[in-house]
């Protein structure tokens, strides 16, 4: 099917692709300005833009249709999930369609024999392990906005989640994914196996934040519930000695499930939103999480007792029951939403730095907020030293947003000097595109938009996010993805 040719404009244009399009979805088409405002941003709220439509397709098929039409008509297309995005990774683009996939939100299969989940891109992070806990099982990565993300959108991100620290992120524990490309045709990477053959296909699609395909199916990895689990809470006088702590804790070749620091700012708002019984006269706290067979977990509770203690720590309570576990996470996972409520506007930072920089990049996070003359609230996964800071601001205030944006560059600038990165699990997308080159010289990022031309010769899918500039595909000479394959020229042999 292809859109007629149109003189009348963009009205006329926008018309006719409606149409189009409401003939491959007859029932998923929101095309009503009103009813666009809906989509026209996601988590990173500072960004707002309209798409021509929303097509919100109910099976692969649909989705096949709707990119082969965009693709024969040179229509762009921004894939989205739930819209939770950090980054502005579903940020619609004004002369383009969005392309929502939460209708697409059936479990497919559930295979326990070999530990994973067949899923649609559209079911919640926290819906798969609904899905299989009563057989005592789980999905480990675990985002704050895990009862709305989507697995779909989870695989764009390569998100993690508070247990990432031992169990990795959607990438450890990602088997398949059914891919549709932007010719309609639908590829298979991976699949039930652990270790697939060939190359590493699976890992380019996971993290590609929807740059090169739209994932039409999942499937996962499911991990058996642990035996034993105890949370720790422990308080400190200083976020520099909670770091520290933590250095020491995986330097003594201890791994939790899980270490997470909240500073004072942040205690603060989740005690006045829940209530959780954290310790408002300590400047920070390490809640860490240690799970596996009883005699073991308590062995090595004991140990990190002492190494807090030994790092100042002013006192380490014990959460061993379920209930008691909930309560100490009860804060942490609600801290979003609890800093959400001290200002209007709030942007949250994804640098990762190596574990023994904390204490100095989380002392020079607060020098900053300082001299940028805003409040901060730092809430992060320590194990990993992925940082996210919390820097609030009012839209409404003139020069507020500028001032924010300068912060956050400054920050994720910050990790990159220390030997970290500039993202850990919520991508590049929009927000941290024109830092790229922090990170890669001219020569690493055209090989990225080579591969990015491979299965998207037009730059049709997602335009606009990552790459601070793309190299018009043609003057690379890249090669393309037809029907699923891709040409390798004849290589010599070794």
């Amino acid at each position: 099917m292809r859109m007629p040719e149109l003189d009348q404009g963009i009205v006329a244009r926008r018309a006719a692709l409606v149409d189009a399009l409401h003939r491959l979805v007859p029932d998923g088409v929101v095309a009503d300005d009103d009813a666009l405002v809906a989509y026209d941003t996601d988590a990173l709220t500072a960004y707002r833009q309209k798409p021509l439509a929303a097509v919100l397709p109910a099976s692969a098929d649909e989705v096949s249709a709707v990119l082969r039409f965009c693709a024969a008509n040179k229509v762009k297309v921004v894939p989205r999930g739930a819209g939770t995005s950090l980054s502005g990774g579903a940020l619609p683009v004004g002369d383009g369609v969005l392309l929502g996939l939460s209708r697409m939100n059936k479990v497919l299969e559930i295979d326990l024999e070999n530990r994973c989940a067949v899923v649609q891109p559209g079911v919640t992070n926290l819906g798969i392990t609904r899905a299989v806990e009563r057989d005592g099982f789980y999905y480990a990565p675990d985002p704050s906005s895990q009862v709305a993300c989507t697995i779909g959108g989870n695989v764009a991100e390569n998100s993690g989640g508070i247990h990432c620290l031992k169990y990795g992120l959607t990438t450890n524990n990602l088997l398949g994914v059914e891919l549709a490309l932007l010719d309609g045709n639908r590829i298979r990477f991976g699949g039930k196996a652990l270790d697939p053959g060939g190359l590493d296909l699976l890992g380019v699609i996971t993290g590609s934040e929807g740059l090169l395909g739209v994932v039409t199916e999942v499937t996962v990895r499911l991990r058996p519930k642990p035996p034993c689990a105890k949370a720790l809470l422990i308080a400190f006088p200083s976020i520099e000695q909670a770091g520290a702590c933590v250095a020491d804790v995986i330097a003594a070749g201890i791994v939790p499930a899980a270490m997470e620091i909240m500073d004072r700012f942040a205690i603060e708002a989740v005690e006045s939103y829940c209530a959780p019984g954290y310790p408002r006269d300590a400047a920070a706290i390490l809640i860490a999480e240690l799970d596996g067979m009883e005699i073991e977990v308590d062995a090595l509770a004991k140990r990190v007792d002492d190494i807090a203690r030994a790092n100042g720590a002013l006192d380490c309570e014990t959460g061993a029951t379920d209930a008691d576990r909930d309560r100490i996470w009860l804060g942490r996972k609600a801290a979003f939403a609890a800093a959400g409520r001290i200002a209007p506007d709030m942007l949250c930072m994804d640098g990762t730095i190596p574990r023994r920089a904390l204490p100095k990049v989380l002392a020079r996070i607060g020098e900053m907020a300082a001299e940028f003359g805003l409040p901060v609230a730092n809430v992060f996964h320590a194990g990993d030293g992925n940082l996210h800071p919390l820097i609030m601001y009012d839209v409404m205030k003139e020069g507020d947003l500028g001032k924010a944006e300068a912060f956050g560059a400054a920050i994720l600038k910050l990790c990159v000097e220390v030997g970290g990165v500039l993202t850990g699990e919520h991508g590049v997308g929009v927000e941290k595109r024109d830092l790229m080159p922090l990170m890669f010289d001219p020569v690493d990022l055209a090989v990225q938009g080579s591969l990015k031309c491979a299965f998207d010769p037009d730059a049709l899918l997602n335009p606009g996010k990552v790459f601070p500039a793309l190299q018009a595909c043609v003057e690379g000479g890249a090669m393309h993805v037809h029907h699923g394959r891709m040409p390798f020229p004849n290589l010599p042999r070794l």
